[in-house]
């Protein structure tokens, strides 16, 4: 059984819509896959409506967080979408993104980089605008060649020339409004380094005692010292391990199902929500 649990698609800064994303995640060999796009769950219906026989949907999203000026994303499984206490947080950090594309192209301006809002709203299309897009913009004006160059100190970085800071939420009130609304909550990443600062150890501890039900082992921006240091902070703090790809189609080069979750782990999630239930495929178009 293989099985995914952190994807992204247009409905954020993915490259596939929900339903190709879906399908390829069927076309990849899955059993199961998670749509978890930034701060939104706008994506789950077009996703559900396309979902392919033999494949299951695990819906979620993926929250921005920050703790003592650390950014942090925190992946929320299985939650009431409609609960309006998450809801309410959800719209509060999505809102905030256009003010801060507008902010860093503005920077970037400054930097002589002529790039402009019409471009980054054509390439984020329908999804939550995001540095992503404002990356993919640096390529196509050949300012770096890879997204990933963008995410240094000399551009969107946090910190970096570039960078502007936006509402995220405090981790331990996203792990208080994901189990509000039945959710389960499973730190993103944690080790992933060259993104910027990381959230020590002793602040992952702290959100183990608040409710914090896991952490992302297994990431393409863990090498095998860090995922071995994870696995054995997860055994100390008696938290769930979970794999995922972290897949955004086009603008990474992360596969489906590069790393995946061991099926126990998967069915403890299960067990652990209340807020909505995996759900699997019946043949979508």
């Amino acid at each position: 059984m293989r099985i995914d649990l952190h994807t992204h698609s247009t409905a954020s800064d993915g490259t596939d819509t929900p339903a190709e994303l879906v399908r390829r995640a069927a076309a990849a060999g899955l059993d199961v896959v998670a749509l978890t796009d930034h701060d939104t769950t706008r994506g789950h219906a077009e996703a559900l409506a396309a979902l392919p026989q033999g494949l299951t949907l695990v819906t979620g999203a993926e929250l921005s967080c920050r703790v003592d000026g650390v950014s942090m994303h925190m992946l929320a499984y299985l939650f009431d979408p409609a609960e309006p206490d998450l809801l309410a947080e959800r719209e509060l950090v999505r809102d905030d993104r256009v003010p801060r594309a507008r902010g860093m192209i503005a920077k970037l301006n400054g930097l002589g980089v002529p790039v402009t809002w019409e471009q980054v709203a054509r390439i984020a299309g329908d999804g939550s605008v995001g540095r992503p897009h404002i990356a993919t913009a640096l390529v196509e004006l050949g300012v770096v060649p890879t997204v990933s160059d963008a995410f240094t100190p000399a551009w969107l970085a946090d910190g970096g020339r570039a960078h502007v800071e936006k509402h995220e939420t405090d981790p331990f009130e996203a792990i208080r409004l994901i189990k509000g609304a039945g959710g389960v909550a499973v730190f993103a990443h944690p080790a992933a380094s060259k993104r910027g600062r990381t959230v020590p150890e002793s602040v992952i501890a702290e959100l183990a005692a608040a409710g914090l039900d896991g952490v992302e082992v297994d990431h393409m921006d863990h090498d095998e010292p860090a995922r071995a240091r994870l696995r054995g902070l997860a055994e100390d703090l008696g938290l769930l391990v979970t794999g995922s790809s972290d897949y955004h189609g086009s603008r990474k080069s992360c596969v489906l199902g590069e790393y995946t979750t061991d099926p126990e782990i998967y069915g403890e999630i299960t067990r652990r929500a209340t807020g909505a239930f995996p759900v699997p495929g019946a043949g979508g178009a």
